[in-house]
């Protein structure tokens, strides 16, 4: 038989989308389906094997591969892909793994508001519109000092706003050292550019100095900026100004000074053993008229980015168009509010996630290894060790945490990795040495019981 002749003979046998939905097996997998949805995927997936065979792929029964493909469609479907994950990589802001978690208060109150009509933009007392910034102003005034607040998205949103709003048309004057990309390909220059106006780098990688700021002011300069190194230390011969230096020059010339703060914590780092950093308070106090930090790094809510600063000046970037398009939404506004609240009431490093990982203390993680270690069998290859944890997410870069885990011996850990990895609950561990590690530090409460059972199952 010819190529050409299986090919066609394989197309024939090409079950009918009626063929398919009629099979007993996708009749069972699919009562929760509406009919017209169940009928396209059917589509799709007979469309996909008859792909499939004219590339030349064999394909042994036919239909019975077009069944396998919608009942595994089917599975995908009803299986939501955000699944829990136990974070046990000792990474305490998570990219890849959603940042941080939220509060138990603050997920109760997006739920809430997500789920139920609530006064958004409507001042109760007076029955009249009101503004959705009120409440997360007058908490973040009391926090850091900064006259009126907006919230948007992300950082990145953030920046864009500020920038485009007040500075469009406009030279803007940055450190030649401070022209950074975060991640995501988020680049400064590329950011400037977008926003409309122009950038204009002074000073060298290593040292800028005041002196370099005012030298490049012209009738055509919008703003001063300056941006915190987030995820990456220059160390050695270096120079940069200091905020309040640049707030006077920038109030002497009538120009806003503009900071992207990024992670922008609400609480000082260096009690835990970290490097000092900077807070949006600090930022506030040392003159910084604008400051865009994000809500969901060190802050410790969901994502959001948050400019605070200026009463006018946020006035005017809050009237910008653009502010409508990247304007955070009610459930993203009702976690920062409630995030906001433990820092009001002082309880943040109990009740915000990644306060509460930063802080926990090492006899503590060192109990809990322990405890897990007395429950997983076998556990000849188990051991209680010393391990780092990372505060990540472009925070403090190169610090780390003391902290403990429990190390696995084993010939193939890439393999107990996966198979962690892929079990339920899917547990996130991290390889060092050639041994499996699972870091306590960021393991939630809670969570033991699923972290003991998934190991058992997989050194099973």
């Amino acid at each position: 038989m010819t190529a050409d002749t299986s090919r066609t003979s394989l197309l024939r046998s090409l079950p009918s989308v009626d063929g398919v939905l009629g099979n007993p097996d996708v009749r069972s997998d699919s009562v929760q389906l509406d009919r017209d949805v169940l009928t396209q995927l059917v589509r799709q997936r007979i469309d996909g094997v008859r792909r499939r065979i004219l590339h030349g792929e064999p394909i042994e029964h036919v239909e019975d591969a077009v069944v396998r493909d919608v009942i595994a469609s089917i599975a995908q479907l009803n299986r939501p892909r955000l699944i829990e994950v136990i974070n046990a990589t000792g990474v305490i802001v998570h990219t890849n793994l959603g940042r941080a978690p939220v509060s138990e208060e603050a997920a109760e109150a997006m739920a809430r508001v997500a789920s139920r009509y609530s006064p958004l933009e409507l001042e109760i007392e007076t029955g009249k519109r009101g503004g959705r910034m009120s409440e997360i102003s007058q908490m973040l005034r009391l926090l850091t000092g900064a006259d009126a607040s907006l919230v948007v998205n992300n950082n990145a949103a953030a920046v864009m706003l500020a920038l485009s709003a007040l500075c469009a048309g406009n030279e803007v004057i940055l450190s030649r050292s401070q022209a950074v990309e975060i991640g995501g390909g988020f680049r400064i220059p590329d950011v400037l550019a977008q926003s409309g106006a122009r950038l204009v780098e002074v000073g060298t990688t290593n040292r800028t100095y005041v002196r370099d700021y005012e030298a490049a002011i012209t009738d055509q300069t919008g703003a001063l900026l300056t941006v915190h190194w987030s995820n990456f230390r220059i160390v050695g011969f270096t120079k940069q100004p200091l905020h309040s230096e640049l707030a006077e020059l920038a109030r002497s010339r009538s120009l806003p000074l503009i900071e992207d703060l990024g992670s922008g914590s609400l609480l000082e780092t260096t009690p835990w053993g970290l490097s000092h950093e900077p807070t949006v308070t600090e930022s506030i106090k040392s003159g910084v008229d604008v400051v865009c930090f994000s809500g969901d790094k060190l802050l410790g809510g969901p994502q959001a980015g948050i400019i605070s600063g200026r009463k006018d000046l946020i006035e005017q970037i809050s009237a910008h168009p653009l502010a409508r398009a990247v304007r955070a939404d009610k459930t993203a506004l009702a976690g920062i509010a409630e995030t906001l609240r433990h820092y009001i009431r002082g309880d943040a490093l109990e009740r915000v996630p990644v306060w509460r990982m930063i802080s926990a203390d090492g006899e503590f993680l060192r109990l809990r290894c322990e405890e897990w270690r007395s429950q997983i069998y076998p556990n000849d290859d188990v051991r209680v060790v010393e391990t780092r944890a990372a505060i990540g997410g472009g925070s403090l870069p190169g610090e780390t945490l003391p902290s403990w885990g429990l190390s696995i011996a084993t010939a193939n850990p890439d393999r107990l990795a996966r198979t962690l990895r892929t079990g339920v609950p899917a547990i996130m561990p991290h390889i060092e040495d050639d041994r499996l590690i699972l870091d306590a530090r960021t393991v939630l409460p809670g969570q033991e019981t699923g972290l003991i059972a998934g190991v058992n199952a997989a050194l099973q």
